[in-house]
């Protein structure tokens, strides 16, 4: 699905004034009925990150990682049972699996006399029935499964759905008979950065001349389509010549606007391929 910029910068709008729970996202798909849920949930957790990122830092000062941990004690002491930290993430507007982040370590930290690594973090917030205390796990494992766009539960599902859509893409290039090298065969040969599918004949799409084709499970904002541009698409370019990237959840349209130099965009697989063999018998 393509937005123009005005329509994406409308959605982007309401959803700076909501907090980011599934409440929110129930009132996003109600007030933009016309857009589809799976476009609106990436841009929902893409605009979230933004803010994340925006915000960072300030939530982890010394003095603020102090005043959470202590509040976190405070609370449980009171009543072990009620949502401490989730309820604390929502008060200061950051992500739930972020903040169980901060006070695990900070847990950590004063029950070991010692840094932990981030190592033993992350296995703890995946599997938190490693972290010694009984109440602290159950505060984490509630932050973990009520976070929509942070942790090892929302890592999982998109890492799940962007291999769903490379499986999906594989199978249509099956379909057309077009014959590719994948991109786990292209690092066995010892390429580092490589698009999703190399097609060993290329196919005109469009009117475009195309040798890759790289698949993305998310909507291809501004921010995060240029960075892709700058570390993927233009060295794939570079390496491989002109290739369609496919944003399965969408676009702003206004970004489609390298097809010349050679990256087209797409928010489906193209119906309308040209192959070689085609060409060749209209001759």
């Amino acid at each position: 699905m393509k937005l123009s910029k005005a329509q994406y910068d409308e959605i982007a709008q309401f959803l700076g004034h909501v907090q980011p729970t599934r409440q929110s996202l129930r009132k996003l798909k109600e007030k933009f009925p016309s857009q589809s849920q799976s476009t609106l949930l990436s841009i929902f957790s893409q605009e979230y990150q933004k803010q994340i990122k925006r915000t960072h830092a300030k939530h982890h000062t010394a003095e603020a990682i102090e005043t959470y941990y202590q509040r976190y004690l405070n609370g449980v002491m009171k009543n072990a049972a009620a949502p401490v930290l989730l309820d604390l993430a929502n008060e200061v507007d950051f992500a739930p699996s972020l903040m169980a982040r901060i006070v695990l370590e900070r847990f950590l930290q004063e029950k070991e006399q010692a840094i932990p690594s981030k190592t033993l973090i992350n296995s703890m917030l995946r599997d938190p029935s490693q972290i010694p205390d009984g109440v602290l796990a159950n505060q984490v494992y509630q932050c973990t499964v009520n976070d929509c766009c942070y942790g090892p539960l929302v890592d999982c599902i998109k890492h799940a759905i962007g291999h769903e859509h490379e499986v999906l893409l594989r199978e249509m290039l099956l379909e057309k008979n077009l014959s590719f090298i994948a991109e786990d065969q292209l690092r066995a040969k010892g390429y580092d950065k490589t698009p999703d599918f190399i097609l060993e004949v290329p196919v005109a799409v469009e009117g475009h001349i195309i040798h890759w084709i790289e698949s993305k499970a998310s909507f291809g904002d501004e921010s995060s389509h240029q960075a892709y541009l700058q570390d993927q698409f233009w060295s794939y370019w570079n390496r491989f010549g002109p290739g369609l990237v496919i944003y399965w959840y969408g676009f702003i349209e206004e970004l489609d606007c390298h097809r010349e130099r050679g990256i087209l965009l797409k928010d489906c697989f193209p119906t309308d391929i040209v192959t070689l063999r085609h060409s060749m018998a209209q001759r």
